[in-house]
């Protein structure tokens, strides 16, 4: 099972060929059981805001088709997580890989990601 960093889940839409190999064929060693946290979707849509990231459809609806597309399963961030993003070790400042680096441990996934702050946290399990 895998949660998709924000960029592995815009590039597994627009631009496979950011993945490495490893990074393929952990997607394809996971199909149907590929996950993305709802933090991803704001992270998405403030991104798109700020004119750091052009998709070819409003972030509401490429998220969505994304989801269904790819058959991706949404994790919410629910007050464990957020709890849990609070007490990880201060490796990280950004916030959105805070809570992502929590959904992981908690939800017991590896986490595609090229973020090389990421594999610091204890006991995260980063795929790149």
């Amino acid at each position: 099972m895998l949660l998709l960093d924000t960029h592995a889940f815009v590039w597994l839409a627009s631009d496979q060929d950011q993945f490495t190999k490893r990074g393929k064929a952990a997607i394809r060693e996971s199909a149907g059981r590929l996950f993305v946290s709802s933090i991803s979707s704001l992270e998405i849509a403030l991104l798109v805001k700020r004119n750091r990231l052009q998709l070819p459809l409003p972030p509401e609806r490429f998220v969505a088709e994304t989801l269904r597309h790819h058959g991706i399963n949404e994790i919410p961030v629910d007050s464990t997580i957020a709890m849990a993003a609070a007490t990880l070790p201060d490796i990280h400042n950004d916030p959105f890989d805070r809570i992502l680096a929590a959904t992981a441990l908690v939800q017991r996934l590896d986490l595609l990601s090229k973020d090389a702050v990421l594999p610091r946290y204890p006991g995260l399990s980063v795929i790149w």
